[in-house]
């Protein structure tokens, strides 16, 4: 499956659009360029869930926690390119994260191929010549 980002605008449909394509997933992989549009692509899921925090690149915290104000979905903004070995990602408790029934969003998730559930959803994005970004999964 295929969606394309037209732009900064389009965000929320697409986002939108694409949870409701997922049909229920909670984990998600995904695949991409620095600045292919991973972080952004994750605020807006997190815009669509009604995660009222302020989502960020966790680059250094590794993994951010995001809530509505209800607390009734929860969200994990994983960023696992500073890791160095899968050994870091079990220590931090990474599976507890990926089977505890909560969205988890995995930027450069590599690395930790063998830890993840196998109803992973995969999704690649890419950067087109016009500026456009490709969602595949």
């Amino acid at each position: 499956m295929t969606l394309t980002i037209h732009s900064v605008e389009s965000l929320p449909e697409v986002a939108a659009e694409f949870l409701r394509l997922a049909e229920g997933k909670r984990i998600f992989a995904f695949h991409g360029s620095m600045g292919a549009g991973k972080t952004t692509f994750t605020k807006a899921l997190c815009d669509c869930l009604g995660v009222c925090d302020t989502v960020n690149s966790p680059t250094f915290a590794i993994v951010n926690e995001y809530a509505d104000t209800a607390g009734d979905v929860v969200a994990y903004h994983f960023d696992f390119y500073r890791l160095k070995s899968v050994a870091e990602a079990i220590d931090m408790g990474a599976e507890d994260y990926f089977y505890s029934g909560a969205y988890c969003f995995l930027e450069w998730p590599e690395l930790v191929e063998d830890l993840l559930p196998e109803d992973t959803l995969h999704v690649s994005l890419t950067e087109q010549a016009d500026g456009t970004r490709l969602i595949e999964f």
